[in-house]
């Protein structure tokens, strides 16, 4: 099937997402991890002796995706056909779940948000096998243990993603702090004494701002909070429910506290790039974002330019701990394929220290091997990597998908509602916990 087919194809079960599901089809047998499926009938590779692979990634493939492709292309031998999936992640993932419905051998392989193992494992192969020794015990632990569903690897980390604190460098030294806060109590006085000052100035200053809209990215800045005082992960590895705790309840009081004080009014609704439209045009002194916001606000014309750096996000207290939740990205291969092992052997290879290298230097995408936060070329590109080793190394805490499977995205909706009244006034955190509690537990079966 060539690209034209493929895209054709991609854009009518696009078009159908919104529809009634689909007649039911008889799946084609799923192949397992390194049993090589029959060739089909319309498979050129085949007759030729070359592979073909056919790789869904996001919306837009941008020059570092290209580079990394191509790299793979010449290491394997094999030739990738590379499609851009739905720009919006919720209808990539349905779109995959069609193709998965109907047992489509038309995706080989795969990019799957780091909340996807759980969703997608009856689908995807085991990639452990495929990997050396030395190449899986290279990736971060917790993104392997969070790829990992009933013993199989099903997606290989590829890039990463953690929440931050940004803090403006200029005004801390103005202000007399020596660093950034280590403890929330810390960012509170800290962002309080700037805003203060900054006012006099400035009315629209503000000292801190964050995701606080009622979506995804709350779920990760309200776990941040809750994990950051010893408050668990809502649902445990383990499947217990949690959240039902002081420390959670506290945490989420601890964040409506700032909401009209040192945080707008408006954090209610914000989403990421509110967030970052306030800090990068120079009205907040700290600000809760994922790294992409960092190479923005040192771009050219930016009005804090030279004057930002980034952080673990603060502890809970003197006995918390440091809580970045993890995001990124993973490679993961459809047990549909027509060709597993070439898709894998894809995977593999774009998942590499050289194929992460090139997406690094190039395209400031966070590498999910360790090593490659030490690497001079990488350095030399992005100086800022050598801050954030240790918030994947160990800090970064992964939202409850693997252990609620298809479940995770109700359990998501439930959390981030509930936490979202506590901020708007409507109710305490204890409430909220207790409230998010007895849902979960009608939601789960426990």
């Amino acid at each position: 099937m060539n690209r034209k087919t493929l895209s054709l194809i991609v854009l009518l079960a696009a078009l159908t997402l919104m529809l009634a599901a689909c007649p039911a089809a008889t799946p084609a047998e799923p192949t397992t991890a390194g049993e090589p499926a029959a060739p089909s009938a319309d498979q050129p590779a085949a007759e030729t002796g070359t592979r073909t692979v056919t790789f869904m990634a996001e919306a837009t493939t941008r020059g570092h995706d290209a580079n990394a492709v191509a790299y793979c292309e010449e290491q394997t031998g094999i030739d990738v056909e590379v499609v851009n999936g739905p720009e919006s992640a919720t209808d990539r993932l349905a779109l995959y779940l069609q193709f998965f419905g109907a047992g489509s051998g038309d995706i080989d392989a795969m990019q799957i948000d780091v909340i996807w193992p759980g969703i997608l494992a009856e689908h995807l192969v085991d990639l452990r096998p495929y990997l050396s020794d030395e190449q899986y015990e290279s990736y971060f632990e917790r993104i392997v243990l969070n790829n990992t569903v009933d013993g199989a690897l099903v997606g290989i980390p590829w890039f990463t993603d953690a929440g931050l604190l940004y803090y403006r460098t200029d005004l801390l030294e103005k202000y007399g702090f020596d660093g950034p806060p280590d403890t929330w109590a810390e960012l509170e006085e800290m962002a309080q004494t700037i805003q203060d000052g900054e006012r006099a100035e400035n009315p629209d200053f503000w000292g801190f701002v964050w995701q606080g809209a009622a979506y995804e990215g709350l779920t990760c800045d309200a776990l941040e909070w809750q994990f950051s005082w010893n408050g668990g992960t809502i649902v445990e590895p383990d499947g217990t429910i949690s959240i039902n705790n002081p420390n959670a309840a506290a945490a989420f009081d601890m964040a409506a506290s700032w909401v009209g004080t040192i945080s707008p009014p408006g954090v209610v609704s914000y989403m990421e790039e509110d967030a970052r439209g306030v800090w990068q045009a120079g009205n907040a002194a700290f600000m809760r974002n994922w790294p992409y916001a960092y190479s923005l606000g040192n771009a050219e014309g930016s009005e804090i330019a030279g004057n930002l750096a980034v952080v673990p996000l603060p502890k809970g207290g003197e006995d918390g701990q440091n809580a970045d939740t993890l995001g990124g990205w993973q490679m993961a291969v459809s047990r549909y394929s027509d060709d597993v092992d070439a898709a894998a052997e894809f995977a593999v290879c774009m998942t590499s220290y050289e194929a992460q290298k090139i997406r690094a230097i190039e395209g400031s995408m966070l590498p999910t091997i360790g090593d490659l936060y030490s690497d001079e070329e990488v350095l030399a590109a992005q100086p800022f990597f050598a801050q954030l080793y240790d918030v994947f190394a160990g800090g970064a805490v992964a939202r409850p998908s693997t252990v609620t499977g298809e479940d995770y995205n109700q359990v998501s909706t439930i959390y981030f509602t509930e936490v979202n009244r506590v901020l708007t006034g409507q109710q305490t955190g204890q409430q909220a916990v207790e409230a998010i509690e007895q849902q979960l537990q009608s939601l789960l079966g426990q």
